[in-house]
């Protein structure tokens, strides 16, 4: 079996990877509510009537 080739070297990932370890991970900005639970987006038509 072959020696798996390591991949090119990327600051930006390692800059990340750093900053996860000192910071943990960021918690998300707000929480999805279900669409569901959600309020409509748009009125609904009232000269439109459904039989």
């Amino acid at each position: 079996m072959a020696k798996k080739k390591p991949g090119t070297f990327s600051a930006q990932k390692e800059v990340r990877a750093i900053a996860r370890e000192r910071v943990g991970i960021v918690k998300a900005a707000r929480v999805i509510v279900p669409k569901s639970e959600r309020t409509p987006k748009y009125k609904e038509d009232l000269l439109i009537k459904e039989d």
